[in-house]
């Protein structure tokens, strides 16, 4: 789709979230190939370029995880890291849950709620400077039953007791 190739690579000691996302840009290759062992790639015509890469993409991909299979996904995000190539960790939902920077960012964050006490959840991860957002617990069954079986479908007030006696709300 015209970006540079990513793709989710198994790292040690391969449980669910023992996966790393890594991008191959033009100027990351030779580092990379490096990095995986196989700094001849580099210099190969039938690897060196991205046109040349394009079409074996799925045997690239499977040459990085065969480095990164040896090693836990933070010695791997760090690896790449100093060789600036773009990577990110699949994280697990505890390391999301425990992750300082996504706190920081309010991409987790705490909400209370009137009857599970305070929780911790998902932010909203889009942060625009004219649109401000803040999450709030969701709402309780039947919170809202008022507004939307009066103002919304234009039931009277005096059926509401009727209809939640009957189980329909």
């Amino acid at each position: 789709g015209g970006g540079q190739p990513g793709w989710a690579v198994r790292c040690a000691p391969g449980g669910a979230n023992d996966y790393v996302y890594v991008i191959v840009q033009p100027q990351g290759w030779e580092p990379l190939a490096t990095l995986i062992g196989r700094p001849e790639l580099a210099a190969d015509p039938e690897w060196a370029t991205p046109e040349a890469r394009l079409p074996k993409l799925a045997k690239m991909f499977q040459l990085i995880e065969e480095w990164t299979a040896l090693l836990p996904k933070w010695r791997v995000l760090e690896e790449l890291n100093r060789h600036t190539i773009p990577c990110g960790p699949i994280l697990s939902p505890k390391e999301i849950i425990e992750d300082a920077s996504l706190a920081a960012n309010d991409m987790i964050v705490e909400v209370a709620h009137p009857e599970r006490g305070s929780f911790t959840t998902v932010g909203n991860p889009l942060k625009l400077s004219d649109s401000p957002t803040h999450i709030t617990t969701p709402p309780l069954l039947g919170q809202h039953n008022e507004d939307i079986y009066v103002h919304e479908l234009g039931l009277s007030p005096a059926e509401l007791p009727l209809l939640k006696e009957q189980g329909v709300i």
